[in-house]
């Protein structure tokens, strides 16, 4: 190795192919380098060596420059889920890292069949690391995030890896490193503004939008962009398009839709816009200890937004011109039979825009809708052409009108006979763009000539349904005066009236109510319009409901009833307003657990003293017999512990196991709760089914402060479990 290479080494090791035994396994390449797996001679180990494929051994190049930039940054961070470097091997000239027996999360995703709670510990750890490089003074940008660079240990937790791209913030905004990383980085990774400003060198967001994409790989377990060149990529993403969405299913647990969230905020198309990597650990360590909680989270409504398509209807500009030009002269018939029906003698070669436009099926008279061209759609109208003529994707001009809002241009076309019940592909007629677009004038029209006033597209949404999301109400009232049924359900069984509530639009509550809407009606799940009201914490909207007498006991699938719910989202004034209204403080779940069960796993202290302080059994049994404050032991704060005490919570209640809260304390390894339990009299010699005490647990823990603590109140270090083991012998084993 060049002298020059070794002094910039500084105090890495510097390896040999003779340090190493003869068998060298390839496990891994890229574009720019091959992985191997070599076995250390004298220390007999597993080693990952990354070779560049093109380095010479005693060559200074770019290469090697880059080979040696990576390896001093990779010495420099020492951190529990980064890769750790060990050296430099001289020849071949490569990095000697640690070896990661499960490879890369690139080659497990498409084999591996992975459960809910290992993606969201990948898609956690990987945020730590990146949280780690970015808390770095100055930041370390890793700007290759990939799947690729994921690597797995024996046990299946995360190292980052692969600095090869990766730039100290402060040294990043050089235009020559911007397109080395757009050449050499994985070209779906990389966010809009790179190739929309290319003047900015990349920040520290870079890196939280190529994490995004990651996320949607390990949910999806598919392969963003799957089947397009790189230069539509470039465009889709500039375009603010992301992998598609089609993948995440309604099936999917609720922590996994609350993901999905977190991962399309990181790949927003304004890099302010994105979370940064602090408070998008928080997010990550809070799903999944969720996800791994015993306690089922009340379910979490996933009602989108409607929103409409718009049809592609551009003509090239010679042709709108020439249209134009045509319809103002007196012999323009022969000309709209030349474009409207291509004949014989039209050549067969056609520009790709005329084959677009064949293609979907768009005629002069949707594109001089589209334009709004009033006068042009009259004259082209008494020409006799068809006024119903549908595109490709089913939009009719009368579509295309209602939903460019063009009340004069319906009018027209309606008295020239167009079906106002005619749908597009997904089912939408042109009452529901007037109804979503809060069109009065144009939804009375298509009434007038005959629009069903109950039409359901293809997912069940009625006009009424898409008039109260988007709070009009004066299309509302036109629609219910027109005899429109409060009470349809769309697929998942929602009414409009569990849509008002879930959106908190009070006025169409009232009205609705008003009008005959069931107050308890259920969707597929069970969900009544109060639980969906009391997710959204909307106030108003629950009063009303409340004092029409909607039933504050109703049960949803899971058997969660409204103040279940607000006491897990940890809402205390509805949960104050619910049992006004005689909310069950009883009530158990399908698993057990009752409001004041919620409450304590959550940590939600307000709402703890609310319900305690109306007579809620503080030692009510739930799920394996377990109390609030075995759920507060177990996964909830300190604080929680004191405040169930404090309230007259047994501390010495078994569940079904034999284990009490000072077992669950112990197990924890949470010192204050343990030393709480004790004041409360909590028994230091209580055992569970297999005999253990808490001095048991704290031994096998090796957690000598806590054992101190329980020999003090009393502990026995001699004391025999189930098959005659001593706290003492655990402390000696562990």
């Amino acid at each position: 190795m060049a002298a020059g290479v070794e002094q910039r080494l500084g105090g890495l090791p510097v390896f040999t192919r003779d340090d190493f035994e003869g068998t060298w396994r390839p496990v891994a390449s890229g574009g720019f380098s091959q992985v191997f797996q070599a076995r250390h001679k004298r220390w007999r180990t597993e080693y990952a060596i990354k070779c560049s494929r093109c380095l010479q051994p005693d060559t200074i190049s770019s290469d090697v420059n880059c080979l040696i930039e990576e390896a001093t940054k990779m010495e420099k961070i020492k951190f529990q889920y980064i890769v750790s470097i060990y050296g430099v091997c001289e020849q071949p000239l490569g990095v000697v890292m640690e070896f990661m027996a499960n490879g890369s999360l690139e080659k497990m995703l498409p084999t591996h069949s992975l459960c809910w709670q290992l993606k969201f510990r990948i898609i956690h750890e990987t945020g730590l690391a990146m949280n780690f490089l970015h808390s770095i003074n100055p930041p370390l940008l890793h700007l290759d995030l990939k799947p690729g660079n994921i690597l797995l240990d024996s046990h299946m937790h995360v190292k980052v890896s692969d600095f090869g791209l990766s730039k100290w913030m402060e040294q990043s905004a050089q235009m020559q490193y911007i397109k080395r990383s757009a050449l050499q980085g994985t070209l779906s990774y990389i966010p809009p503004e790179m190739f929309l400003e290319s003047n900015k060198g990349p920040g520290p967001k870079y890196d939280v939008y190529s994490f995004g994409i990651v996320i949607w790989e390990i949910l999806t377990q598919k392969k963003p962009y799957s089947g397009f060149n790189m230069m539509t990529i470039m465009v889709r993403v500039a375009a603010g398009l992301r992998p598609s969405l089609q993948p995440v299913s309604d099936e999917w647990p609720a922590e996994a839709q609350h993901m999905v969230d977190l991962m399309r905020r990181c790949w927003d198309q304004d890099p302010k816009k994105r979370p940064c990597f602090p408070d998008i650990t928080v997010e990550t360590d809070t799903l999944l200890s969720l996800l791994q909680s015993p306690v089922a989270d009340p379910e979490s409504e996933a009602l989108a937004r409607k929103v409409s398509r718009t049809a592609c209807l551009r003509w090239p500009r010679e042709v709108s011109e020439e249209i134009s030009q045509e319809l103002t002269d007196s012999d323009s018939g022969d000309y709209l039979k030349r474009v409207l029906t291509p004949s014989d003698s039209e050549s067969l070669v056609l520009s790709d825009e005329q084959l677009r436009i064949r293609e979907n099926k768009v005629t002069a008279l949707h594109f001089l809708v589209a334009q709004g061209r009033l006068e042009r759609v009259r004259l082209l109208l008494a020409q006799e052409v068809d006024v119903d003529c549908q595109t490709a994707c089913g939009y009719t001009p009368l579509l295309v009108a209602t939903q460019d809002q063009h009340p004069d241009l319906c009018a027209l076309l309606l008295k020239h006979g167009a079906n106002a019940n005619l749908v597009d592909e997904d089912g939408w007629a042109p009452l529901h763009f007037a109804a979503q677009n809060g069109d009065d004038r144009t939804a009375r029209l298509l009434l007038d000539h005959g629009a069903r006033v109950d039409a359901q597209e293809h997912g069940g949404w009625t006009p009424l349904h898409l008039a109260v999301q988007n709070n009009f109400e004066n299309v509302a009232r036109l629609l219910v005066s027109r005899q429109a049924d409060p009470n349809l359900q769309e697929a998942e069984g929602k009414t409009p009236l569990h849509v008002a509530a879930y959106f908190g639009h009070v006025s169409l509550v009232k009205l609705l109510t008003g009008q005959g809407a069931e107050l308890d009606a259920r969707q597929r799940n069970l969900r009544t319009p109060l639980h969906l009201a009391v997710e959204r914490g909307k106030v108003r909207a629950i009063q009303h409901l409340l004092k029409s007498g909607a039933a504050a006991d109703a049960l949803d699938q899971r058997g969660y009833s409204p103040l279940h719910i607000a006491t897990a989202r940890g809402k205390h004034l509805v949960g104050k307003m619910l049992l006004r209204y005689g909310a069950s403080l009883e009530l158990p779940t399908h698993q057990g657990w009752t409001p004041l069960h919620l409450a304590a796993y959550k940590g939600h202290l307000e709402i703890i003293h609310l319900l305690a302080e109306s007579h809620a059994d503080v030692g009510a049994p739930g799920g394996m017999n377990w109390t609030p404050l075995h759920l507060a032991a177990r996964h909830g704060a300190e604080v929680v512990v004191s405040t169930l005490l404090q309230c007259g919570a047994d501390p010495n209640a078994p569940e079904q196991s034999g284990w009490t809260p000072l077992h669950l304390a112990v197990q924890r390894g949470a010192f204050l709760s343990v030393i709480n339990l004790l004041e409360h009299h909590a028994d230091v010699h209580a055992r569970n089914k297999v005999g253990w005490t808490p001095a048991h647990l704290a031994a096998l823990k090796g957690n000598m402060a806590i054992l101190r603590v329980l020999v003090k109140a009393g502990a026995q270090l001699d004391t025999q479990d189930g098959v005659g083991c001593t706290p003492l012998q655990l402390a000696l084993w562990s």
